[in-house]
């Protein structure tokens, strides 16, 4: 199978950088891919689409000074292999110099020396047919449990496989295998004439970490329910509690704030903030992709930087941006082992498991302790602006009163700003859980505005 063949695509990105080193380039980088991917859909308990797929492909990067070109292909023989080198030694003679460009200095090479358990047999192991009864299980969990499971858009399970590889010419080369796998449904509740829809997954690196078909079936049909018969809200200032699963969306805002790029553009409220206070001494964010088991975690970053474990913001202080090597060199700092790129083109930025600190407040505790406020389920829209920090979402979730569910609400909409929407960070839940590279816990900010209609 073409994920056991690590070494292999080692082989082949030495082999690239060699000629690309032959053709008079000062310096080169090769990145190699290749996975399968599956994914099945059953809709009332019908197979409703089954897709398989493969892809292999390498990527160059070549320097000649500081002018840099690239290229990809798909064809990895020889002449393909050769063909993309010589397209990228072309680009590269006609390309501007750039002062900043080059790869990343020889200390920062390296990798993570203990496993990080990113391959799992098991996902492998599974055929296709069981893989599309775990999903048509999924969906009948959901439409069995309760008679107002009125309808499904569908069960579905989904999994990869694969290796990636890479190397440059100053030394380093390094591989590794990856899996992963997600069982998810959507069920659609009807109660007279409302009607809602609401979902739940479970993913993992290994098929045996999954959640169970029927916890994630009625988990989503649950969620569904509790929506029904939603109300609106009159404008109002209020608390709002964000659950995990909406929680992330707001790290995926921190992310643009600490972008490089962001930074060195000052295209960010926090450009020049580094040792100052920008959240409640509550918040601490960490980006670490050196957590065993989990999706944001690589031993390496996309320039061959060792993963490494980077506290952004310590109790509200603003401590590190995210940086890969160009970004860094522009703004005279040290690469975070933060490069991100696909088959071509220069390294971008990305994180690895980036997350909020957990509190020490369950759930229930945390509501409590609000009293009352909309308690948010679902976010629509963007609506975050990285240079003035405003913030402006629909939202659906429920209303709490006495720090107990009221009644669902939805068309609504969360207004306010993220600099002061950090700094008013209230409590935070003792529940963060890894679903993906992004996780927070429940988050509750002590005010924002609530538009209704």
């Amino acid at each position: 199978m073409i994920w056991h063949e690590a070494p292999h695509l080692e082989q082949i990105a030495e082999r690239v950088v060699s000629l690309a080193r032959q053709s008079g380039a000062t310096d080169a980088e090769c990145t190699i891919s290749e996975g399968s991917e599956f994914s099945a859909t059953v809709r009332m308990g019908e197979v409703e689409q089954v897709k398989e797929a493969g892809s292999r492909g390498a990527g160059v990067r070549v320097l000649f000074g500081q002018r840099t070109g690239s290229s990809y292909t798909s064809d990895l023989s020889a002449d393909g292999l050769a063909a993309m080198v010589a397209q990228a030694v072309a680009l590269a003679q006609i390309t501007t110099e750039d002062p900043f460009a080059g790869l990343p200095d020889a200390a920062d090479f390296g990798a993570i020396g203990h496993p990080l358990d990113l391959f799992h047999n098991d996902v492998e192991a599974l055929d296709a047919a069981a893989k599309v009864e775990l999903a048509r299980a999924a969906e009948k969990a959901a439409l069995t449990l309760d008679p107002r499971v009125s309808n499904s858009e569908g069960g579905s399970f989904g999994s990869y496989l694969g290796a990636s590889a890479f190397a440059n010419s100053r030394g380093f080369t390094g591989s590794y295998r990856a899996s992963n796998c997600s069982l998810s449904v959507v069920p659609v509740v009807k109660d007279g004439d409302a009607m809602e829809r609401d979902y739940w997954y479970s993913a993992a690196r290994a098929a045996f970490k999954l959640e169970t078909p029927e916890e994630v079936g009625r988990k989503a049909a649950e969620r569904a329910l509790r929506r029904l018969n939603a109300r609106s809200l009159s404008t109002r200032k209020s608390p709002v509690i964000f659950e995990p699963r909406v929680a992330r969306s707001l790290l995926s805002h921190v992310f643009e704030l600490l972008h490089g790029e962001s930074i060195y553009r000052r295209a960010s409220i926090w450009a020049g903030k580094l040792g100052e206070q920008v959240a409640a001494p509550d918040v601490t964010v960490i980006d670490d992709s050196t957590m065993p088991g989990l999706f944001g975690s690589s031993p390496f970053d996309d320039e061959g930087v060792a993963s490494r474990r980077n506290i952004l913001i310590e109790k509200g202080v603003l401590k590190s941006y995210l940086l890969n090597t160009y970004t860094a060199r522009k703004l005279g700092l040290r690469s975070t082992g933060s490069a991100s790129r696909g088959l071509t083109g220069n390294a971008g930025i990305g994180h690895g498991n980036l997350y909020l600190e957990a509190g020490a407040l369950s759930p229930e505790e945390l509501l409590r302790r609000m009293g009352t406020g909309l308690f948010v389920t679902e976010l629509m829209g963007h609506g975050f602006n990285a240079v003035t920090g405003d913030y402006s979402r629909g939202a659906a979730g429920l209303w709490i009163e006495n720090g107990e569910i009221a009644f669902p609400v939805s068309k609504v909409t969360i207004a306010g700003n993220l600099k002061e929407m950090l700094n008013q960070v209230a409590a935070i839940g003792n529940d963060l859980e890894f679903r993906g590279s992004v996780a927070a816990p429940t988050v509750a900010i002590g005010e924002m505005t609530i538009s209704g209609q």
